[in-house]
């Protein structure tokens, strides 16, 4: 993407990267392991034309809690980095998770071109009747509406107002891409078509103490073995450790 010379083009795809990730989230509402204060987590990709990229993001407050983390591909030119500060708020039948933060995109062979992002609230509908159902809604870009995990959004120029592109369909199967000047339409990213690029994480002997899949290997593990009580116990321990 950095080295698309089009700004216009740099952007669309800055805007298909933000929206491809959306279709990852758990496939049901899970008590989640709250980090704590110092835990910090590692990994490294391996990309098929040899680049790599690293990542590491840490919990840097617990009260409110406040996870901060960087991603470098020096060779891709690309750092992201950024915060997310989470709050959590019941709303009757429903559940939502308010990812306030931001994020910055920054392509480092280009000074002064950041791209500054906000990731979508969660909500999780139907938690004591009805059909349960995540959704994506509030803080993203343009708005959704209509059938559930479906988005509208619209690219303006912003010196003029003027109207680019139009963007419909579903962030869990395909989302499509309207020039509005030209009216070709043609998809901008299908979930079913993407390739998950892994990424590589130490062994858990080689992470230190407060790495996140060390600090938590014994909760893990109890779950793994449906010993709730047991999972509920070691959790307890290293939340009251922090």
């Amino acid at each position: 993407v950095s080295k698309q010379e089009d700004p216009l083009k740099r952007f669309l795809n800055v805007v298909r990267y933000y929206i491809s990730g959306w279709h990852i989230k758990p496939k049901g509402v899970k008590k989640p392991y709250n980090p704590v204060l110092g835990e910090f987590f590692r990994a490294r990709w391996h990309f098929s034309d040899n680049t790599e990229a690293c990542f590491v993001a840490e919990q840097v407050s617990h009260h409110p809690p406040i996870s901060a983390y960087y991603y470098a591909s020096p060779e891709n030119n690309l750092i992201i980095c950024g915060d997310i500060r989470p709050k959590s708020r019941f709303l009757g039948n429903s559940a939502a998770t308010l990812m306030q933060g931001e994020s910055k995109i920054i392509f480092t062979n280009r000074p002064g071109e950041i791209y500054r992002i906000e990731m979508p609230n969660v909500y999780a509908r139907g938690i004591l009747f009805g059909r349960m159902v995540m959704e994506l809604g509030d803080n993203s870009t343009g708005f959704f509406t209509g059938a559930y995990n479906s988005i509208y959004g619209k690219i303006k120029r912003e010196s003029t107002g003027e109207a680019l592109y139009e963007i419909t369909g579903k962030w869990s199967d395909i989302m499509y891409i309207k020039n509005l000047e030209t009216g070709q339409k043609e998809v901008l990213f299908s979930v079913q078509d993407s390739k998950i690029c892994q990424k590589t994480v130490a062994p858990e002997g080689e992470q230190e103490e407060n790495e996140s899949r060390r600090l938590w290997s014994k909760v893990t593990s109890a779950l793994i073995g449906r010993n709730l009580d047991l999972a509920t116990d070691e959790k307890t321990l290293i939340e009251d450790n922090q």
